[in-house]
């Protein structure tokens, strides 16, 4: 079975003639560690499966690299602002590791759900889950402590620590590498 239409149907079912026509719309990508997805001042006029590797999305200011999420296997990728509005990107998405991408574009997926309302509907929860964990990484931001987000992210996504460089953890935490370095330290005793 696809790897897309086996993820999804932890969402949504689809009947077998939505499958067909999705999975035929489906384009496997390849990209190398350091690859860029998407760069600042582009379209994004794709949505993505991410089956094997993983990446970031990070804006730049003053020079510096903010990164905001991470991506991982079985996530759904994309630079929402750009997707949906068909805007240029502010953000970047590059890849840290050798990835494979499934991408769709937003022209295709808009047929598929004309033809298929429970493509769109799939799509809708998507989005949902999607909205959902900015929401929850927003009020984490504004509530917890540096030492509480760096707990909750070792317990959802222990992976993270030995994929991404700590440079960048620290940075979607927001705190200074040495600020994780200490909160590390403590963790660990």
């Amino acid at each position: 079975m696809h790897p897309v239409i086996q993820h999804l149907k932890n969402y949504y079912p689809l009947n077998p003639t939505a499958e067909n026509m999705l999975t035929e719309r489906l384009a496997s990508i390849t990209f190398s560690k350091n690859d860029f997805l998407l760069k600042k001042g582009r379209v994004c006029q794709h949505f993505y499966f991410l089956e094997k590797g993983a990446l970031r999305g990070f804006y730049e200011l003053d020079g510096k690299e903010i990164t905001h999420w991470f991506g991982f296997e079985n996530n759904f990728i994309t630079s929402f602002h750009s997707y949906i509005t068909g805007q240029p990107s502010i953000e970047n998405i590059q890849f840290l590791e050798d990835s494979t991408v499934w991408a769709i574009s937003k022209k295709e997926l808009t047929e598929l759900f004309d033809a298929f309302h429970e493509i769109e509907r799939l799509v809708r929860i998507i989005y949902e889950q999607y909205y959902m964990q900015l929401e929850e990484r927003y009020v984490n931001a504004q509530f917890k402590t540096a030492a509480e987000l760096y707990t909750d992210l070792i317990h959802r996504a222990p992976h993270i620590l030995q994929r991404v460089p700590l440079g960048q953890i620290s940075s979607y935490l927001g705190i200074t590498q040495e600020t994780l370095s200490r909160i590390r330290k403590q963790h660990a005793q």
